[in-house]
């Protein structure tokens, strides 16, 4: 039982496709990310190479596997029992301790302790999330003044600031807000609603992989908030995603901001299950031999 690490999406796709499709909902984001990975390239979201990893059972099949891509935190898929302890190692010997790692919230308090017991440092909740699917959609009522219309090439400046100001909003920066854009405006990926003819609110869509679409950067103009438009150019989203073929829809959610996770519910998304994203500090006094000891990087 070991983790592999390496810097090659078509070794990683070969050892842990399967794994991640075999819950396309749950791996949503690790499946849209190569999957822009594959289409763009290893800079699609950032100027450093990604970092890939899975874990082989006793028995030869891989039950765990995660991914980087610098400047984004570590994203863990899944976290087999027993081997957190071999992945902190492994990361420092063959490639670089994260300064942070978004994962499952019930591996939380296994990873936090293994952490310190291995680097002499400290790892605390900077966000937690909740993963919704869509049930029935359910629109507004009443909907509010305007149209929703899909963005284009000529909404690029405006789609970026947006992604800024959302990013510094949240407090979850948005390196590459720039890439990101681009990549959605690629596949029609960006939607604006438009109240008088004046954009108010959007939307953002994934590409499909996997039958699964996952709604991300919602984002209403702050003079234009308290009139629906980001509960309508939502349903907007969703429903051109069901109307795509999409077999599920699904979002994150802050759980830190409760005016989002009633929306979405009203919207008829249900709770799936709930993520963390960890700070990382690595201590000053590193005790895991493993975490020090010198590696060549992963090929």
């Amino acid at each position: 039982m070991a983790w592999t690490l390496t810097r090659s999406l078509d070794e990683f796709l070969a050892a842990a496709g399967d794994h991640l499709r075999a819950e396309p909902v749950l791996h949503t984001v690790p499946l849209t990310v190569l999957d822009s990975l594959g289409k763009r390239g290893d800079s699609a979201f950032g100027d450093d190479p990604p970092l890939y990893g899975w874990h082989d059972a006793a028995d030869g099949v891989v039950d765990g596997a995660f991914l980087q891509t610098p400047p984004y935190p570590l994203l863990v898929a899944t976290l087999p029992a027993g081997s957190v302890t071999g992945l902190i190692s492994r990361l420092g010997a063959g490639a670089a301790l994260p300064e942070s790692i978004n994962l499952p919230s019930p591996d939380e308090a296994g990873f936090s302790a293994a952490w310190a017991r291995q680097t002499g440092g400290s790892a605390t909740a900077a966000e937690r999330s909740r993963l919704f699917r869509l049930g029935r959609l359910v629109p507004p009522e009443p909907v509010p003044p305007g149209a929703a219309r899909v963005a284009g090439p000529g909404d690029r400046e405006l789609l970026i600031d947006w992604h800024v100001a959302f990013g510094q909003e949240t407090g979850a920066a948005l390196p590459g807000a720039d890439r990101l854009v681009d990549d959605r405006l690629s596949h029609s990926g960006l939607t604006l609603w438009e109240a008088g003819g004046v954009p108010a609110a959007m939307a953002g869509s994934t590409r499909a992989v996997a039958g699964v679409v996952r709604i991300a950067g919602v984002y209403t103009v702050p003079a234009c908030r308290q009139h629906g438009y980001g509960g309508a150019v939502t349903t907007a989203t969703s429903q051109a995603a069901l109307d795509a073929g999409a077999s599920a829809v699904v979002l994150f959610t802050n759980l830190a901001n409760p005016i989002s996770n009633a929306l979405y519910q009203r919207l008829g998304y249900r709770p799936v299950c709930d993520r963390v994203l960890l700070q990382l500090s690595p201590g000053t006094d590193p005790t895991g031999p493993d975490v020090t000891a010198p590696a060549p990087a992963p090929s």
